[in-house]
């Protein structure tokens, strides 16, 4: 009797893991690298270059200031040949040369950062709904980032099928 008992409760246990391990099996599934489809649209090489040449400017600018903290910090260096009037005002220059360089490339470096932050997390949020889409469309019941996968098979990829689907659904202007 406890013999049946036990089996009829080790069966009871095992069948929900069998039938959960056969609707798995019938499970599709996709895979996708998040980033490269989303850093291969075309919204996103326009936004890049777009940042690019916004701060080419400021960048110039921070060359300039780098240069000049150079070329004082060699006159510095030859301090012998400079009357002690002639060296403090070099140093003071270098130190408000040093400031301002730290702060227009902190102020740029901040400001770069929030833009793209701002494109990158729009552009998530609409790959996401693209993603969504196309498995709806491929009839898939999971997708996983390839970042997080140890192995799949290249024909569970829809990288680049998400990013045609994303070009297509938001045109480069």
């Amino acid at each position: 009797m406890l013999r049946s008992h036990g089996l009829r409760w080790l069966f009871t246990l095992s069948f929900p893991l069998l039938a959960a391990h056969g609707a798995f099996a019938q499970m599709k599934v996709g895979v996708i690298n998040t980033q490269t489809a989303l850093s291969d649209t075309a919204e996103i090489k326009k936004a890049q270059a777009d940042l690019e040449a916004k701060y080419k400017p400021a960048q110039a600018e921070i060359a300039k200031l780098q240069k000049q903290l150079e070329t004082i910090n060699q006159q510095l260096s030859m301090g012998d040949k400079l009357t002690p009037q002639a060296q403090a005002d070099l140093t003071l220059e270098g130190q408000r040369t040093q400031r301002d360089l730290q702060r227009r490339t902190e102020d740029l470096q901040e400001e770069a950062d929030r833009e793209r932050t701002d494109v990158i997390t729009k552009s998530s949020e609409r790959m996401r709904a693209i993603v969504a889409k196309l498995a709806e469309q491929k009839g898939l019941d999971l997708v996983i980032d390839t970042t997080n996968t140890v192995y799949y098979k290249p024909a569970l990829d829809i990288t680049k099928e998400a990013t045609v689907a994303y070009d297509a659904a938001y045109p480069v202007k």
